[in-house]
């Protein structure tokens, strides 16, 4: 059965193959990276929407767009669900310590402070803005809120974040004529943009140490 799959694969068009191999690898990454900070979820997103408006399948980016964000929701609950077995334990967990050394407290009562009165909106805003998804993800769980309410907010949240970010990819893609030359100009620009609050931060720290 296997021998069988490896050649069908091999034996596919090669924009096929690409489209059998990377949606799946999308998923994977994007899901992974939405548990632990060590993928860049946003650069992929681009850089698959690069290379996805570059093929002659028009449902490409569309296909792109469907994976990412189920991929990022997910991803979004399991850390989720993670967390509140660790606010349930009298010991706590991993997840809820990590989730804990990730957040300042006064990041962690701003969210909780907008929590209050808007909470799918700053679901949203919080996925959008770089570095602001765990913050607001820690304050729901210190509030109590349930995984299901939190699933139906994050789900806009992950759909609004795979449209911008594709639109990047698109923006990219349609800027170069070889695709290697928009995933290089979008990864470049995603990294940059999230990198951007965390050496504004280190800027005002030193500016308010002088």
């Amino acid at each position: 059965m296997i021998d069988g799959l490896v050649t069908a694969v091999a034996e596919l068009p090669p924009e096929s193959t690409q489209q059998a191999v990377g949606y799946p690898t999308l998923f994977l990454l994007v899901a992974l990276g939405a548990l632990v900070p060590v993928v860049p979820t946003g650069a992929l997103v681009s850089s698959a929407a690069v290379v996805a408006f570059h093929q002659t399948s028009p449902f490409s980016p569309l296909f792109v767009f469907l994976v990412a964000s189920l991929a990022a929701c997910l991803g979004d609950a399991a850390l989720y669900w993670l967390g509140q077995r660790g606010v349930r334990s009298r010991n706590g967990s991993r997840w809820l310590a990590s989730l804990r050394g990730r957040v300042t407290p006064e990041r962690l009562a701003r969210a909780q402070e907008r929590l209050d009165t808007h909470q799918v909106p700053v679901l949203v805003l919080s996925r959008l803005v770089p570095a602001g998804r765990i913050p607001v993800m820690l304050a729901c769980l210190l509030g109590g809120m349930p995984l299901r309410r939190f699933v139906r907010g994050d789900a806009a949240a992950c759909l609004a974040w795979a449209a911008t970010y594709q639109l990047i990819g698109v923006l990219g893609g349609s800027l170069f004529p070889e695709p290697w030359q928009g995933v290089v100009a979008v990864v470049a620009l995603t990294l940059l943009i999230s990198g951007a609050p965390a050496v504004w931060r280190r800027v005002r720290g030193a500016r308010g140490d002088a």
